[in-house]
């Protein structure tokens, strides 16, 4: 069923790296040598070329960037880009013109370097991210800029980076309650795709931008909860997750090795639990129905006797859910190894860190692991795949409606800090942790979250 008027789309910034065979021949490439490099087609070498209006030349074919290409993605060597083109005869009907059809198909070339390989997903990667978000934070900008009364959705063709910031922007307008309830909708194509996974997911698809697609068009739609991450006048509208300790390091700091890919994840991972960082602080929450027993009873002397306030006089857009001390009545102290805080199930295509999780309880699901063994704590991250990590006697993982978390310095070193990861981004970072030219969002000190039960809406594959 196709929407009355428009949907608006929001390209993303998509980073994809490769994982290469390391007995492959050198080849020393410069940056400029990306538009004519030796592949691979079908068993011939020839050269591809790489235009600067965005089109792929071999032999005597072409491929636009910009106008037929969905998506790419690195397998060993190979480098794949899913496209469409015309048709004459059968293919999937474009709109309401009756004489175009397209049909999907994919293109395959074989690189024959690790350095080349690093070099043309970097110069994809740049061209795309030219294409509609042209920094960090535009669609957030456009989100807030829309006209909203001429759409009736907006997709994301992105990660989940770009979901994230329309959140954001609709939630930070004078008319937020009506903007926010624009239904948006999730075509997978960046490295984490923990949304689109966990609608597709939930009825049993396959994460693929074909059935993402599919579901939108198909009009049906679903709540989906907005966390408010507060701390003073600062604010910060979350839909996934946020991440302090072990799986935060991993996520932000393993970004200097993207061109690996998906690989990356699991390289640097090995990298932080044989080197493994604790951290002093200290977690409070409202503990969901059920899960009262968790952690300790907090002492609330000395605390503010009331409401959190937040004075956003500068900001005119939603300030999220009241906050009261008085609920927060229980704690859990430190040191942590990680603190994982989840609003959807699945955290990418390839980790399930919340398999209890939905999308609109009006909950956040909690993974907390206070120690473990080096070991045991490297066969605990290779469950995360499938959901296997929440059973380990080393994890704590239950469900909360509001939580509070008071980072500190890392045990062993307490000149050093730590990072907060929230949706994929820096939220806060602390003293002696790795330097980058973007200003975190919030200061490394006590933040607040609530979460609001089906604040937004998305499109999704059925009416879960």
């Amino acid at each position: 069923m196709l929407h009355k008027q428009t949907v608006t789309l929001i390209h993303c910034k998509i980073y994809m790296g490769v994982v290469t065979n390391a007995s492959a021949a050198p080849l020393t490439l410069k940056a400029e040598d990306v538009t004519a490099v030796p592949v691979g087609v079908n068993g011939v070498i020839t050269p591809l070329t790489l235009t600067e209006e965005g089109k792929l030349l071999w032999q005597e074919n072409y491929l636009s960037i910009e106008k037929e290409v969905l998506g790419f993605s690195i397998e060993g060597k190979k480098i794949i880009f899913k496209a469409v083109e015309e048709n004459n005869g059968g293919g999937i009907c474009c709109g309401g013109n009756t004489g175009v059809t397209v049909r999907r198909r994919s293109f395959i070339f074989e690189l024959v370097s690790e350095d080349s390989m690093r070099i043309w997903s970097q110069k994809i990667q740049e061209y795309i991210d030219s294409l509609e978000t042209k920094h960090q934070l535009h669609a957030k900008e456009v989100a807030k800029s829309l006209d909203i009364l001429r759409y009736d959705g907006v997709v994301c063709v992105s990660g989940d980076g770009i979901l994230v910031e329309v959140v954001n922007g609709l939630l930070e307008r004078e008319d937020w309650d009506s903007a926010i309830k624009m239904p948006l909708g999730v075509v997978p194509a960046g490295t984490g795709n923990g949304m689109a996974k966990s609608l597709l997911d939930a009825v049993g698809q396959s994460c693929t931008a074909s059935n993402a697609t599919l579901a939108i068009i198909r009009g049906h739609k679903q709540s989906l909860d907005v966390a408010t991450i507060s701390q003073g006048q600062n604010r910060f509208f979350s839909v996934l997750m946020l991440a302090w300790g072990l799986i935060a390091d991993i996520d932000i700091e393993s970004e200097k090795y993207r061109w690996m890919g998906s690989a990356r994840i699991d390289y640097y991972a090995i990298q932080r639990i044989f080197r493994l960082r604790r951290y002093n602080g200290c977690i409070k929450f409202v503990a969901a129905p059920g899960y009262e027993t968790y952690g300790e009873p907090a002492n609330l002397e000395g605390e503010i006797n009331g409401e959190v306030k937040s004075n956003f006089v500068q900001h005119k857009g939603y300030s999220g859910p009241a906050l009261h001390i008085k609920d927060f009545n229980r704690k859990i102290e430190g040191p942590f190894l990680s603190v994982w805080l989840h609003n959807v199930p699945w955290g990418g295509e390839d980790a399930l860190a919340a398999p209890d999780a939905r999308l609109s309880d009006g909950y956040l699901d909690l993974v907390v692991i206070k120690d473990c063994p080096k070991l045991t704590l490297l066969s605990l991250m290779t469950e995360i795949n499938k959901g296997g990590h929440v059973r380990s006697p080393h994890v704590l993982y239950f469900k909360v409606k509001a939580f509070v978390l008071e980072p500190g310095t890392q045990l062993d070193d307490p000149a050093k800090e730590g990072i907060i990861d929230v949706d994929g981004e820096v939220l806060a970072r602390g003293k002696g942790t790795y330097k980058s030219h973007h200003k975190p969002l919030m200061t490394y000190d006590k933040i607040h979250i609530k979460v609001d039960q089906g604040l937004a809406t998305v499109f999704s594959p059925s009416s879960i």
